[in-house]
C-alpha cells in the first residue's frame, strides 16, 4: 500500500497516541466491530491495521475457527498491534507488512476485508484491485469513513469497477466483488 504521505514513526506514535485517549473516553472499537458482521470462522483482513485497535475486536469475534490477517505499511503499526494482542491474549492473528501495494495475502483468501478510518491514505484504484485480488468470490470489502466524504469514497470504489455496494449505515459502507 503507498500512502499518499506515508506517516513517520512520530506521526504514526502522536496517532496512536490520540486513539489511546479516545478509547479510554469514549471506548466504541467493540461495539462497532460486532456492527460489521464478522462471524465466526470468517477470514477477516484488517488492512491497515494501524496500532491493532480493531484487529483483537475481530479476532474475538472470528473465534475459534476463524483467522484474522492484520496488514500494514508500516513496520511500527505491526509492533503495536503485535503488543495489543498479547496484552489481549489473543494469538491467532497472522501479521503482515505490505510491499507497496502488495499485501501478501493469498488470492481469494478473505471472507471480509475491513478498511477502517484508511482510505484517505490510499491511491483507490491500486488499493480496491488488491482488496479485490484477496477476496473471495463472494467476498465483502468494508469501508468505515475516513478524513473524507462518503461521496469520495463511493464514487472511487464506483469507478473502479470490482464492486457494488450492499449495504451502507451511518458507519460504513459495505461492498460485493464483481468478479
Amino acid at each position: 500500500m503507498i500512502l499518499r504521505r506515508k506517516l513517520s514513526n512520530a506521526e504514526f506514535k502522536v496517532m496512536h497516541s490520540i486513539m489511546k485517549l479516545i478509547d479510554i473516553v469514549y471506548p466504541y472499537v467493540p461495539a462497532r466491530a460486532k456492527s460489521f458482521g464478522i462471524q465466526p470462522g470468517m477470514t477477516v483482513v484488517d488492512y491497515g491495521c494501524g496500532p491493532g485497535r480493531y484487529t483483537v475486536e475481530f479476532a474475538r469475534l472470528v473465534k475459534p475457527e476463524g483467522r484474522v490477517i492484520a496488514v500494514d505499511l508500516i513496520q511500527i503499526a505491526l509492533l503495536e498491534t503485535e503488543k495489543r494482542l498479547k496484552k489481549n491474549g489473543v494469538g491467532t492473528v497472522e501479521l503482515k507488512l505490505a510491499k507497496g501495494y502488495d499485501s501478501g495475502i493469498l488470492s481469494e483468501s478473505a471472507d471480509m476485508i475491513c478498511a477502517v478510518d484508511m482510505f484517505h491514505h490510499v491511491d483507490p484504484a491500486q488499493f480496491l484491485k488488491e482488496t479485490s485480488r484477496i477476496a473471495k468470490p463472494n467476498g465483502v470489502l468494508m469501508i468505515s469513513g475516513g478524513h473524507q466524504t462518503r461521496e469520495s469514497i463511493k464514487k472511487a470504489v464506483r469507478d473502479s469497477g470490482l464492486w457494488e455496494i450492499i449495504e451502507e449505515t451511518r458507519i460504513y459502507i459495505k461492498y460485493s466483488k464483481l468478479y
